[in-house]
């Protein structure tokens, strides 16, 4: 429990549904440097899935989006993006946020995200863009990117090499399982890159931070989704979110 913390702490409900298999993842420039260098949770976290799952952990407003209007090199989360983050950013205390880090640092064996969550740059290559996360990313693994113009992959230091893929969601798809192993493949945004991944059916682990936070406009996570059948197996709560785990549903 973090210092400080009430036994009987209304927010720190944690429900966990029975499963047979159970056992016991758009960020300014040093976001994920930061997330990587949280502190973690003594408390163990249910396995909800295989790691061979395909896995999606998403922040995103009471009214469904997961960045602001206005995204740039300044706003990479776009207007007011930054508060539905602020579960994992900063000086964070509470056991269930500490918990819902650990489910989104989980060791991964590959990565699905998009050109937008990758850097700032739109249309060619016209400078050495290196993502936002410094010298060494907090992925460890390979990360496919989806994008329209061809690039050479780029090899970071502790194990992260960006992989450009202009082949579209399904050809990055297989070659994140292709390589992933025992350890599965995380699709990391953002918003579009998660919406193919439900549209194609490959998601079985969605995880929420649902922030208590109007943003009104921006990108939205389930636009163009006409059915998604979730269920869900893990609730915590705290004051900056409440974190659910759903089951994807076939």
């Amino acid at each position: 429990m973090a210092p400080g913390a009430s036994a009987n702490h209304a927010f720190r409900t944690r429900r966990v549904a029975a499963e047979p298999w159970a056992s016991a993842g758009q960020w300014p420039a040093d976001a994920l440097v930061r997330i990587a260098a949280s502190p973690m949770s003594s408390v163990a976290c249910v396995s909800l899935r295989p790691m061979t799952a395909t896995t999606c952990h998403m922040s995103i407003s009471l009214d469904g989006f997961v960045a602001g209007p206005s995204q740039s090199r300044e706003n990479p989360l776009g207007v007011r993006g930054m508060q539905l983050h602020g579960w994992h950013l900063g000086e964070v205390a509470d056991e269930a946020d500490l918990i819902a880090q650990s489910w989104l640092l989980r060791p991964r064996g590959a990565y699905v995200m998009g050109r937008n969550m990758f850097g700032p740059i739109r249309g060619p290559w016209d400078e050495d863009w290196r993502g936002w996360w410094g010298d060494e990313p907090p992925y460890h693994a390979p990360v496919f990117v989806l994008t329209h113009h061809a690039h050479d992959p780029i090899e970071m230091q502790g194990g992260t090499t960006f992989h450009f893929v202009t082949g579209g969601f399904e050809a990055a798809f297989e070659q994140a399982i292709a390589v992933a192993g025992d350890r599965g493949v995380d699709v990391a945004g953002g918003a579009s890159t998660v919406r193919q991944a439900l549209s194609a059916g490959v998601v079985d682990e969605l995880t929420l931070d649902i922030a208590p936070v109007l943003l009104g406009e921006g990108e939205r996570l389930f636009d163009g989704i006409a059915e998604l059948r979730l269920t869900p197996v893990e609730t915590l709560h705290s004051p900056h979110a409440t974190h659910v785990r759903y089951r994807v549903e076939r």
